[in-house]
């Protein structure tokens, strides 16, 4: 036999046994949201090659679809071409599928992975639909207010802890030429609910959010007219500035901020990583609390930022199965939320076992360890892309800017949220609200 031979036929071997390596790996396939280039190669190399590397039969594959993922999802899941991670937006999403048949239970590889023991109680609950458990949260996350703290040193601020007190540093902001509240939505619409989010626990407040999620009180009601009256007239008043549907409600929004453009900027945790990149761009320090309340006490509505679930057509269920267990592990709790703050806070019940890179701010881990504490006792709002089902809460995302436009009044907006809310309730479409 020829040296050329010798080389052709082990180059052959070579391409085949690698073709027999890739056909016994089994594929995972999992679509994921707008994700920047930078963002993609964190997920790269803190979950996708770790977690093949600790499963060499299996081959976890990321598809990022952008901000058409949800649309795309619902048609795949409805033509059984989905992928086998179903990633959502939230729990308003869940309900509607797994009532249609398109999610499997997880109740089975709970058990398996002993999640029961890992994950904190009550965002097991919230992923229950009928009894039996659907989806996990990725993240669980809080609105509050971001502040500009070099800035309020300079002209003797304090971070406001009432809503007068909020209402009077904005007015003082609006005299300076300065824009109360840093925030847009060019870049994502929902960013609209955030706002009426806050200002429904702030306002009405928790106790009673509650009851309007359980149906034991309409959201007609007085307390819920309040709470958008305030904050059409926050709107009115130009605390959010000229060119809100301009601008970003992630960079641009943080930029704002840091440069003291803006002084405050109601917001929600995940944009931590762009409030250290802009502070340390314009060399200014944030500060963060939960958002003033008419009472005083901080507010920290509970959200849910995305699920993992498995579709029932999934080619690969035991790999699908297999990657959200990996997720929910110290390892990537530390190494992403290292790079990535505020966005994969998974709701593990114990973290002493994290490692976080040494430049992670104090202010992150603060702010974590104080939503820990308020959903461990108990005290905490409701953000409305959690607890309120989807068309209601499409609703909630459109219809206030009819308000802030003056093309319909605050009582008009609640008496539609209402009527949706009703009817998808009566359908089995609200997703499930953990008792106080």
């Amino acid at each position: 036999m020829t040296k050329m031979k010798t080389k052709l036929l082990a180059a052959a071997a070579i391409v085949i046994g690698a073709a027999q390596i890739a056909a016994a790996q089994d594929h995972v396939t999992w679509w994921y949201e707008q994700a920047t280039p930078d963002q993609q190669k964190l997920i790269k190399e803190n979950i996708v090659e770790p977690f093949d590397k600790a499963n060499p039969d299996q081959s976890l594959k990321i598809d990022y679809r952008g901000t058409e993922l949800d649309k795309q999802l619902r048609v795949a899941m409805l033509s059984g071409n989905g992928p086998d991670v179903v990633y959502t937006a939230g729990p308003s999403y869940v309900a509607p599928m797994a009532q249609s048949g398109q999610l499997m239970p997880l109740d089975d590889y709970a058990a398996k992975y002993k999640w029961q023991d890992r994950i904190l109680p009550v965002f097991l609950k919230m992923g229950e639909y009928n009894g039996k458990l659907y989806a996990l949260p990725k993240t669980y996350e809080t609105v509050g207010l971001f502040y500009n703290k070099t800035l309020f040193e300079k002209h003797g601020w304090q971070a406001p802890k009432t809503l007068d007190e909020m209402e009077t540093l904005a007015d003082a902001m609006l005299k300076e030429g300065i824009t109360p509240f840093a925030a847009g939505n060019a870049d994502w619409r929902g960013a609209n609910e955030w706002f009426v989010t806050l200002a429904l626990n702030s306002v009405a407040g928790p106790d009673n959010l509650n009851k309007a999620l359980r149906g034991e009180m309409p959201w007609t009601a007085e307390p819920f007219v309040k709470s958008i009256d305030r904050l059409n007239s926050w709107w009115q008043k130009g605390y959010f500035g000229k060119n809100y549907f301009s601008l970003t409600s992630s960079e641009q929004a943080a930029d704002a901020m840091a440069s003291g453009k803006a002084g405050m900027m109601p917001t929600g945790t995940w944009q931590f990583q762009n409030v250290a990149t802009y502070g340390k761009k314009a060399g200014s320090e944030a500060g963060f609390v939960g958002f003033p309340s008419a009472s005083g006490d901080p507010i920290f509505p509970l959200g849910i930022g995305s699920t993992f679930s498995i579709a029932t057509k999934a080619k690969n269920p035991e790999g699908a199965a297999t990657v959200i267990n990996y997720v929910f592990s110290p390892e990537v709790y530390g190494t992403m939320n290292s790079a990535w703050q505020g966005e994969w806070n998974i709701p593990l019940k114990d973290i002493s076992s994290v490692k976080m890179a040494s430049e992670v701010t104090p202010l992150f881990t603060e702010t974590m360890k104080n939503l820990s504490a308020s959903v461990a006792d108990g005290k905490y709002g409701y953000t409305t892309w959690t607890f309120l089902p989807p068309a209601t809460d499409s609703y909630i995302i459109n219809g206030i800017e009819e308000v802030w436009l003056k093309k319909i009044s605050p009582t008009d907006y609640l008496t539609k949220l209402d009527e949706s809310f009703q009817k998808e309730s009566k359908d089995g479409k609200a997703p499930a609200v953990p008792a106080r």
